[in-house]
């Protein structure tokens, strides 16, 4: 009953932001889980391109950070920053900025097979979508791509022309 009640405590305990070194999260995480540190990167499957391949990568969803969690003792916080890979300890003034633990709780709700999955779509490439705003709104034109990036881009007729016009996802609607 008591290793429970410690067990609930500490999956409820505040999680510490952590600035990493330029690429070097995977290392700073390791380095904390050595130290007894509960940690955590998030993260995300992103397509890259290099040399006429693509292929599928892990990559951290918070680029140069991660989290942590101090454990038993909330003073135990300072040997993070003289962990290898580690930069800095987020904070406001000389104590450490905390996150509550339901924030990380809905990240890892959201793991699959170790990454983040993003929600799905709302748009597909083909479907029909109204612009919303600016000097175009009004106009029905058609999706051709969609980017990572939450833009998409359609096919625009203008003067008889069809010309390609990238927007922001929140710039379309359903047609």
């Amino acid at each position: 009953m008591r290793a429970e009640q410690d067990r609930s405590r500490v999956s409820e305990e505040p999680w510490i932001v952590i600035n990493t070194r330029p690429h070097a999260e995977h290392t700073a995480l390791e380095n904390l889980r050595r130290q007894a540190f509960d940690a955590y990167c998030p993260m995300l499957r992103k397509r890259r391109r290099h040399a006429r391949s693509t292929n599928v990568v892990l990559r951290p969803l918070f680029p140069g950070y991660l989290f942590s969690r101090p454990g038993a003792h909330a003073r135990r916080w300072r040997p993070m920053l003289s962990t290898y890979g580690v930069r800095n300890v987020v904070r406001a003034g000389e104590e450490p900025s905390l996150i509550d633990h339901g924030f990380i709780a809905s990240l890892k709700a959201r793991e699959i097979d170790g990454a983040i999955v993003r929600p799905a779509r709302p748009y597909e490439i083909g479907q029909r979508v109204q612009i919303a705003g600016g000097p175009f709104d009004g106009i029905v034109t058609t999706i051709i791509d969609l980017d990572e990036e939450e833009r998409v881009v359609v096919l625009l007729e203008v003067l008889k022309r069809a010309t390609r016009l990238t927007l922001d996802v929140d710039g379309v609607m359903p047609a």
